[in-house]
């Protein structure tokens, strides 16, 4: 249910802006995403679990604030983000 030290190590790696970054939205923003993959396979088997439901809740809001923030800064980095990640159809 939650991302491994490895693979938190590796979506870093994949969308940083540069060496040691891990503060930039669009880092943030895979590893949110990577989390919410993760909570929505778990409620495939617990439906009733209502408390792990309010940090999935919280989680995509945050997620579309930063996402909300990077497109209002830099509409180009937000469709790189975007197309990358498979966010929007």
């Amino acid at each position: 249910m939650t991302v491994t030290a490895e693979k938190k190590q590796t979506i870093i790696t994949d969308n940083a802006r540069a060496e040691g970054d891990t503060g930039s939205p669009e880092v943030q923003v895979a590893i949110l995403t990577e989390r919410i993959v993760n909570l929505t396979e778990h409620f495939k088997l617990h439906h009733k679990d209502n408390h792990s439901r309010r940090g999935l809740l919280q989680m995509v809001n945050k997620r579309r604030s930063l996402l909300d923030y990077l497109k209002k800064k830099d509409v180009e980095r937000y469709n790189a983000l975007i197309q990358k990640l498979g966010l929007r159809k």
